[in-house]
């Protein structure tokens, strides 16, 4: 009876440690796809099936890219590779094909990374943008990053910090300067149509699922070791955990502009209905 209670508990650990761990990136995942979701419909509402395919020329190549740098990253073999594709029947903007080693347990849990790269390169493009096109607010966001943003205990201490740092970024961007730089104009038109197609497709969760499986498993794993060895799992994963102020950090980019995407496409619909 021990035993059972025991690998009971030993579950329910690793299920916490499982969500501290990723928790943050597998919301951030929801919360753009919901996003990205009414924000097409509003496009589609206005445009008809054209109004997607107005952001796809540049949002799907960096979807799909994030894809399969993932899959370079986790060793896994890739066949076939459209970074665009507009007359697909089944409607279907893009494709990563790639296949893995079942008895590699390494490749397993980059499923789970290489489902989520479309978030990764989708910040990453965005950030770079910003560097490129608006370097003023490049360097605000990378003030506030390096001044308010540290490994910390995940709190509302550290919403409010980051927070702040959209405010401040936004005061940048959103500025007389820059609404009559033709830089800033080209950086908005790339950000609304990265950040249109940064969230998962079915298949990108489905696939990223199976690698989160397996890491529950090494998590059990892990726990069922350090239980023998007397050593508190639990405090370790916390420590690591603290990673998850700069995810937050770098994903309220994407989450600002999917938002502004959102407006935009809410202010197109309406324009167009008038």
């Amino acid at each position: 009876m021990n035993i059972l209670s025991s690998f009971i508990n030993t579950l329910l650990l690793s299920i916490v440690e499982l969500f501290y761990l990723l928790g943050v990136l597998m919301a951030i995942g929801f919360i753009l796809g919901t996003i990205e979701k009414h924000s097409n419909k509003f496009l589609v509402r206005a445009f008809g099936p054209l109004g997607v395919l107005l952001t796809a020329w540049i949002g799907t190549p960096i979807h799909e890219i994030g894809h399969l740098i993932q899959c370079f990253i986790w060793g896994h073999r890739v066949s076939r590779v459209k970074l665009l594709q507009l007359n697909s029947p089944d409607g279907v903007l893009g494709f990563v094909e790639h296949h893995y080693n079942p008895n590699s347990v390494f490749q397993q849990v980059g499923n789970f990374f290489i489902g989520l790269g479309p978030i990764f390169s989708g910040i990453g493009s965005l950030i770079l943008g910003m560097y490129l096109f608006v370097p003023q607010s490049f360097a605000t966001f990378k003030a506030e990053i390096y001044q308010h943003v540290s490994f910390e205990k995940l709190d509302i201490n550290v919403l409010r910090t980051i927070g702040g740092a959209v405010l401040a970024i936004c005061k940048s961007l959103f500025t007389l300067h820059n609404l009559i730089n033709p830089f800033f104009w080209i950086f908005l038109v790339l950000a609304i149509s990265i950040s249109s197609h940064i969230a998962l497709s079915k298949a990108d969760i489905q696939n990223s699922a199976r690698g989160l499986l397996m890491i529950f498993f090494l998590l059990v794993f892990f726990n069922i070791v350090a239980g023998f060895l007397h050593l508190d799992s639990y405090r370790l994963i916390v420590t690591l955990g603290e990673y998850n102020a700069y995810v937050l950090a770098f994903s309220s980019i994407a989450l600002l502009f999917s938002l502004v995407t959102l407006v935009f496409s809410f202010f197109l619909y309406k324009l167009k209905t008038v």
